[in-house]
C-alpha cells in the first residue's frame, strides 16, 4: 500500500479531493492532516470517515515534530498540500496567521519531505525515487488583470493582499526546492472554486445563505469585479492529473473559462433560487441585493489560461458555470433548508 499525505483535507477543496482521490486510486492510503481551524470541518468528510484506506490526524503543518513523526510512521510516497489560510478579508485584519501557515507551514512540509526522501541534492533514496510533492496554489499570486488578457504560467507574480503574498512566497519555496535540491515537485494555480462544502463566508455560499434567510445580500462596490469560476470537482480532477502525470518542476494553471462578475453571480443565484425555492412573499431574491463598501485593494479581474494542462495532460472542465451552479445550489438547499425542516419534524 502506498501512503500519501494530504494537508488541509477537511477544508473546501481538500474535502472534495479526498473522496475523489480514494475512489480513483485503490492502491493508496490517504492520511489527512488538518488543524480544523475555522475553515476546516471534519463533518465535510463524513462519507470517508470509516474508509479502510483513510486516516485523519488532527494537527498543524507548523508543528515540524508532528510532520517528522508522520513521515517516519507512514513513509509517505507523496504529499498533496492544500492546507492554507485563504480568506482575503481575514488576511487584511490578521496577516500573521497567513504568514505562519502559508509560508512556515509549507517550508516545514517540503523540508521534512526532502530530508525523508533524499540523501543529497538530486539524489533520491531508492525507496522514494518516485515520491512527489504537489503544491496547490491560487491565481491571486499573479495580481490583477484589466479588461483583457489571461494569467499564464509565465505571468510575473504581483500579489496584492497579505493572503496572495503569503501564497506567492510558498510557491517560491516549492520552486526553490526543485531547482536547488532536485526535488520532484509540481504546482497548480487555480481560479475561484465553487461547489459543495465551501465555507459559509465565501461569496456564493454567502449569497445563498443570506437569500434564504431574507437578509441583505452584500456585494462589494458596484459588483463589477470579475472572477474565473471553476467547479471544485473539476479542480480535483486537474490536481489528480497533475500529481500523476505532471512534469517535475512545472506549474499548471487550472481555470474554468467561466468569467463572471460578482453582480452576475448574485443575480444568477437568485434566479435559480426563485425557481427551486421561491420566497413566501412572491418577490425575487434579487431584491435583497445590497451594495457595500469595497474591500481594500480589491483586485478587479482574474482569468486563467488553462491551455497548458489541457494540451499537455488532457484535462478539461466537465462543468460550465450554469451547470455547476445548479449542482451547488442543490447541495446548499439540502444543507440549509431540508436539514432544517427535518430537525423541526
Amino acid at each position: 500500500m502506498i501512503h500519501v499525505l494530504v494537508t488541509g483535507g477537511a477544508g473546501f477543496i481538500g474535502s472534495n479531493f479526498v473522496p475523489y482521490f480514494l475512489e480513483a486510486h485503490s492502491d493508496i492510503h490517504l492520511v489527512n492532516l488538518d488543524a480544523l481551524t475555522y475553515a476546516g470541518d471534519i463533518a465535510n468528510l463524513k462519507e470517508v470517515e470509516t474508509h479502510d484506506r483513510y486516516t485523519f490526524v488532527h494537527g498543524n503543518i507548523c508543528d515540524r515534530s508532528l510532520i517528522e513523526e508522520l513521515f517516519k510512521r507512514y513513509d509517505f510516497q507523496g504529499v498533496v498540500h492544500f492546507a492554507a489560510e485563504s480568506h482575503v478579508d481575514n488576511s487584511i485584519t490578521n496577516p500573521d496567521a497567513f504568514m505562519q501557515t502559508n509560508i512556515l507551514g509549507t517550508f516545514n512540509l517540503i523540508d521534512v519531505a526532502k530530508s525523508h526522501w533524499m540523501v543529497g541534492p538530486g539524489i533520491y533514496k531508492e525507496a522514494f525515487k518516485n515520491a512527489r510533492f504537489h503544491h496547490v496554489s491560487t491565481d491571486e499570486v499573479y495580481g490583477t488583470l484589466g479588461e483583457d488578457g489571461l494569467f499564464m504560467e509565465t505571468t510575473p507574480y504581483a500579489p496584492n493582499s497579505p493572503y496572495s503574498a503569503s501564497k506567492a512566497s510558498s510557491d517560491f519555496i516549492v520552486r526553490s526546492y526543485h531547482h536547488t535540491y532536485g526535488m520532484n515537485v509540481v504546482t497548480t494555480n487555480c481560479s475561484n472554486n465553487y461547489g459543495p462544502k465551501q465555507h459559509d463566508e465565501k461569496l456564493i455560499p454567502t449569497i445563498i445563505r443570506k437569500a434564504l434567510s431574507g437578509e441583505p445580500i452584500p456585494i462589494y462596490g458596484d459588483g463589477s469585479n470579475i472572477r474565473d469560476w471553476l467547479y471544485v470537482l473539476d479542480h480535483c480532477k486537474g490536481i489528480d492529473l497533475a500529481y500523476k502525470d505532471g512534469v517535475s518542476g512545472e506549474t499548471y494553471n487550472i481555470g474554468g473559462r467561466n468569467e463572471r462578475n460578482n453582480l452576475y453571480i448574485a443575480k444568477r443565484v437568485c434566479e435559480v433560487l426563485d425557481g427551486k425555492h421561491p420566497r413566501n412573499d412572491g418577490k425575487s431574491y434579487e431584491s435583497l441585493i445590497a451594495y457595500v463598501k469595497d474591500r481594500a485593494g480589491h483586485d478587479f479581474r482574474y482569468a486563467i489560461d488553462a491551455s497548458k494542462i489541457e494540451d499537455e495532460l488532457g484535462w478539461k472542465a466537465d462543468e460550465n458555470f450554469e451547470t455547476g451552479i445548479e449542482k451547488t445550489i442543490d447541495w446548499y438547499l439540502q444543507r440549509y433548508v431540508e436539514s432544517e425542516n427535518s430537525s423541526l419534524a
